[in-house]
């Protein structure tokens, strides 16, 4: 890359940092984590996965998912039910707490996406969130 500002690779992980800060700072309270958090909210739009779907939708490593499913459990904000289909898989959800605890943080956690965006408009924001979504079908597949 050319140019004398910062790479794009610099810029997107000074905006994950800071995003990360005040997510930190959010969840401080509830004793959730980042990684927790980010788990919870796939499993809100997508109940029933195994802890490696998981793994992969959350951007953990499968052995990280291990230590943040004991967590979650901890927290009693997960479920884990036997799969119908297949005796050996286990099946994750939300618990009724990890709905709490999503609809507690949710309000904070999009002033922060709001707060990130401020002064870009609807459009805007729409070819950012598909230029973000691209670059990252580009570097998982």
């Amino acid at each position: 890359m050319t140019g004398t500002g910062p790479t794009l690779l610099y810029a997107v992980k000074q905006v994950e940092l800071a995003v990360r800060a005040h997510l930190d700072e959010l969840l401080r309270p509830t004793g959730c984590t980042v990684p927790q958090w980010t788990a919870l909210t796939v499993l809100s739009r997508r109940e029933g996965l195994t802890g490696a779907e998981l793994a992969r939708n959350a951007f953990v490593s499968p052995q990280a998912m291990g230590d943040l499913l004991a967590a979650l459990d901890r927290g009693r904000w997960i479920t884990r039910t036997p799969d119908p289909a297949h005796g050996r898989r286990v099946l994750i959800g939300l618990s009724d707490a990890g709905r709490e605890l999503l609809a507690q943080v949710g309000p904070g956690a999009d002033a922060v996406e709001d707060r990130m965006v401020d002064g870009f408009d609807p459009d805007e924001q729409a070819v950012l969130r598909a230029m973000l979504n691209r670059c990252r079908t580009n570097l998982v597949t």
